[in-house]
């Protein structure tokens, strides 16, 4: 399986904190957040974060209807994972 972003995103967007992800999701997705941040142990609570945030982004793409269209219709561009790792490797951002 291979993936590649299609455009890079204004970090901005959505902050990379419980309060900023809390923000951008509705509310019944919100609520979801909150219970599985508050149900996690010290340990699982960054992996909680990093995943609904990539969530949160996800839902508040401008381009995401346009993306999901690409995706089921087979266009979407793609990339090695090798080559994901490596970019964010020397980008600094976790590779786990």
């Amino acid at each position: 399986m291979t993936a590649q972003p299609i455009h890079s995103h204004e970090s901005d967007r959505v902050p990379r904190n419980a309060e900023g992800i809390a923000a951008a999701l509705d509310g019944a997705r919100r609520m979801d957040f909150y219970r599985e941040l508050l149900a996690a142990s010290p340990e699982e609570a960054a992996s909680v974060l990093r995943r609904w945030w990539c969530e949160a982004m996800l839902d508040t793409d401008p381009a995401g209807d346009r993306l999901t269209a690409a995706a089921l219709d087979g266009t979407l561009p793609t990339t090695t994972v090798a080559d994901l790792l490596a970019r964010r490797h020397e980008a600094g951002l976790p590779v786990e």
